[in-house]
């Protein structure tokens, strides 16, 4: 410590504190009990921050920021969770006999010393703020403490035989059940796969797009959270054999999410795949999907069209319905009547009329298009193009005056119009109709907290062609981001506009290499080339771009 007055008082000296302030954080203390500085946090005179910061500084020892580490199990078995909750502190690493901790207090030696004796070890702090360590308190010890606890409770070892449907509705069941939805939300997953294997059940999360193993648990508990799960769903518990779909709707620490859940009757027992699809998190605003400034100056114009069909394309999960949103929302003005036609409605839009398809009472996409157009609609989003039927209903809505949008699962923009030629539509109908297609990807990002240059990714840029200098980066794994480098996804795009030299050879049929040379001819950007321009950004990384798009 720095002289010999009291660290209060230094706080003062640096002008961390006024005298007055350190006045009120005393009869703070007085108050509430704690010490000085957490009173003065509590108060708004210092910044959490700025006093672990300084606290390095005195006491010369190191300031972490927890997020950036990745605790070993075994060092958290040395610290019990209530003497880590006693007295606020992380276990962090072993080093021989020196176990070092993170806290916000390292001036609490009644703490330091009652770990010391604990635990055996000799007790090295390093300071971080009350913030970060509640937080890795909750992530560590609290979900898998809390995991683990009520799989020990609901053991057969530990609770008396009882039949499937009371075992549901058992508050360890129930518990258990939320406990792996809180997890999936607190991981920022956007599917929870429930898969039977032989002697477990495997809980897999699909995060950024990839799946993960998040735990297995026990063979016994299968049915019950099998069956848990379908109560929620309301489905039939004692159905086994067939397939079944359902979807419920829970708040969950603050997120409001629809949950859509497939059955799937398998080998070893029923799969079950639960869609979390969280209201909160759905971005409505174009310039937030990724593309381009050039790019989203060309599809406003497309949006601003009185008339057509303007279609998006990819696979599953690329984020095509997310931009048939934000299209929407961009659109949604009182003078404009808005119909979407779905299967099913995945997230709901204020004032735009939403029509869930439904083939039980013959509300199919064709059948829907036909009554929407009856219903005197401006603009009319269809979820899918399937079949040749809506494909035409669609054209010639376009061709009545109407601003039709939905998508096709083709590879790339150009091929929609082979698509739809194939599907049987006519090539002037195609011509007249379509305005645009916009083929799309989801690509992790870059995570922000552990980041670096990678100049190597700009020498395989190169070998692809692409010659532009960039800020190649490249995440190297960290806790917040569980070690793969990649945190959140972003859009990337390639468009095409129907111009005269893609109508003319729509017309006579031309090969989709012809159409693709003369899109780009017309200034179409390659899905891969935009890709390669995002990773010369350093939003991501070129092995991203290389796993979702192909050479054209």
């Amino acid at each position: 410590m720095k002289g010999t007055k009291q660290p209060d008082e230094r706080l003062v000296e640096e002008g961390l504190l006024t005298p007055e302030q350190l006045a009120q954080a005393r009869a703070e203390v007085n108050r509430s009990g704690g010490t000085v500085r957490q009173a003065a946090v509590r108060l708004r005179f210092l910044d959490p921050g700025a006093l672990a910061q300084w606290l390095s500084r005195e006491l010369q020892i190191p300031r972490v920021e927890l997020k950036s580490y990745l605790i070993d199990p075994k060092v958290l078995e040395i610290v019990p969770e209530a003497l880590a909750r006693k007295h606020h502190v992380v276990p962090l690493f072993k080093v021989g006999d020196t176990l070092t901790v993170a806290t916000a207090d390292p001036l609490n030696l009644i703490a330091l010393d009652e770990l010391k004796l604990k635990t055996g070890k000799t007790i090295e702090p390093v300071v971080t703020t009350d913030e970060e360590v509640a937080q890795a308190l909750g992530e560590y010890y609290g979900a898998r403490g809390r995991l683990e606890e009520l799989v020990s409770d609901l053991s057969p070892e530990k609770s008396n035989p009882k039949p499937l449907q009371g075992l549901v509705s058992e508050p360890p069941v129930v518990k258990l059940v939320n406990l792996l939805l809180a997890d999936a939300i607190r991981n920022r997953a956007s599917d929870v796969h429930l898969e039977p294997q032989r002697d477990t059940l495997r809980v897999r999360f699909r995060v950024d797009g990839l799946l993960r193993e998040f735990t297995s648990l026990p063979k016994h508990l299968e049915p019950a959270v099998l069956s848990r799960t379908k109560i929620l769903a309301a489905l039939d518990i004692a159905e086994r054999r067939k397939p079944q779909d359902g979807r419920f709707r829970i708040n969950m620490e603050g997120h409001e999410l629809d949950v859509r859940v497939s059955v799937m009757p398998a080998i070893d027992g029923e799969t079950i795949v639960l869609r979390l699809l969280d209201q909160q998190g759905l971005s409505l605003k174009l310039d937030q999907v990724g593309m381009s400034p050039q790019m989203l100056t060309r599809y406003r114009e497309l949006l601003n069209k009185a008339w057509g069909i303007l279609l998006v394309t990819g696979p599953t999960g690329s984020g095509k319905t997310t931009t048939l949103y934000a299209s929407l929302a961009g659109l949604n003005t009182v003078e404009k009547n808005i119909i979407t036609l779905e299967d099913p409605v995945e997230y709901r839009l204020s004032g735009i009329r939403q029509i869930p398809v439904n083939p039980a009472v013959q509300l199919t996409f064709a059948n829907g298009l036909r009554s929407i157009l009856r219903q005197d609609p401006d603009v009319v989003m269809v979820g899918e193009i399937r079949d040749r039927e809506t494909a035409e209903i669609a054209i010639q809505s376009a061709l009545t005056g109407h601003l039709v949008f939905s998508t096709l699962h083709t590879n790339d923009a150009v091929t929609a119009i082979t698509r739809l030629l194939d599907m049987g539509i006519e090539p002037f109908l195609v011509t007249s109709g379509l305005i645009g297609v916009v083929a799309q990807r989801l690509v992790r990002t870059v995570c922000s907290d552990c980041k670096a240059p990678d100049p190597a990714q700009g020498e395989m840029a190169a070998k692809l062609g692409f010659q532009d200098q960039g800020k190649w980066m490249r995440g190297k794994g960290c806790r917040q981001c569980g070690q793969s480098g990649y945190l959140g996804r972003v859009g990337i795009f390639e468009m095409m506009v129907m111009e005269e030299g893609l109508q003319r050879l729509t017309l006579s049929k031309a090969s989709a290499t012809a159409l693709n040379e003369q899109a780009q001819k017309a200034g179409m950007v390659p899905l891969r080339t935009e890709g390669l321009r995002r990773a010369a950004e350093g939003v991501t990384t070129v092995d991203e771009i290389l796993r979702v798009s192909r050479e054209t």
